[in-house]
């Protein structure tokens, strides 16, 4: 069985990725199953999408747990545990990552058994949701790495599930599949099938038992306030909201009540964006009436920092 997992940020199409993926290996002939996995948290945060494949039935469920191919459409993901991107990877795994860097350098900084490979990023670009037909060369270096699913299946599959949009922004996913589908051509079949874990030869996992707390310590409801501090839902952001001081007009009630995570903090009748935890949904900008609130990179915040240090 096939076991791929794609990583991305919400607005770079993984969901649509593992669609188009799990359409070409049933062009194929495979039995399928493919599925994405994400909360509430709007464009940027960390997503990903599963697909399995095989020439029999499909018993598994759930999560990939133990994958054969993980394709990484944004290598900020790889260091946000919340991603979860190195989970389960071995001397078994191929770990395709979209990145500047070199394969070489991924793998001093990872330390892992998986084999690692590069798609290349040509174009700068600062606002990484909104990289151009990155789902579609995700899914067209896939293919080729997986050598079971020819050209001719993959445009298929893209035709199929965006068919509900224009003609030319098909065309143009068909070109960026094709682009990195022949880019992977020396690495074809690098990526082998798993055997499935019979019940027979199953190894449980350490279970760790927990002593019996009090309901106000082990209940799910959340008693009191700044119970998620420490989750700084903020490394997920590609975009920064920034307040222009000068333009405020302090109508402090229209933006903070309109941020979806209470990350509008007032002070003195003041609104001040608490950055750990925007996730940068941008829904300030758009709701501030005097436009005091403008949206930056967080490449380009972080040049701005450095320059002030």
């Amino acid at each position: 069985m096939y076991r791929i997992r794609f990583h991305g940020r919400g607005g770079q199409g993984m969901k649509t990725a593992s669609r188009i993926l799990g359409s070409a290996f049933f062009h194929q002939g495979y039995e399928v199953q493919d599925a994405p996995r994400y909360g509430a948290e709007r464009r940027g945060a960390p997503i990903f999408a599963f697909v399995r494949a095989d020439n029999k039935s499909i018993d598994e469920r759930g999560v990939i747990t133990n994958p054969d191919l993980v394709v990484v459409a944004d290598d900020s993901l790889v260091t946000v545990p919340a991603a979860g991107v190195l989970q389960g990877l071995d001397e078994q795994t191929v770990l395709l990552i979209n990145s500047h860097e070199s394969a070489k350098t991924w793998r001093h900084r990872l330390n892992t058994r998986a084999f690692i490979l590069v798609l290349p990023i040509k174009e700068p670009i600062h606002d990484r949701a909104k990289y151009p037909y990155i789902s579609a060369a995700c899914v067209g270096a896939a293919a080729r790495l997986l050598g079971v699913i020819n050209k001719s299946a993959l445009l298929s599959a893209i035709e199929e599930e965006l068919s509900d949009l224009e003609p030319d922004k098909i065309n143009a996913n068909r070109a960026r599949a094709t682009e990195a589908f022949e880019l992977m051509a020396d690495h074809e079949n690098s990526v082998q099938q798993r055997p499935s874990v019979s019940a027979t030869d199953y190894q449980p996992p350490e279970w760790i038992t927990l002593p019996f707390e009090d309901a106000r310590i082990s209940a799910p409801t959340i008693h009191a306030g700044l119970t998620s501090v420490e989750v700084k839902t903020g490394l997920w952001r590609t975009m920064r909201p920034v307040i222009e001081y000068d333009r405020c007009n302090h109508c402090w009630w229209i933006c903070s009540n309109a941020c979806p995570d209470n990350a509008i903090n007032i002070k003195d009748n003041t609104p001040v964006i608490d950055y750990d935890h925007c996730k940068g949904c941008l829904i300030c900008v758009a709701q501030c009436p005097p436009h005091a609130i403008k949206a930056i990179a967080e490449t380009e915040a972080a040049e701005q920092t450095e320059e002030a240090i």
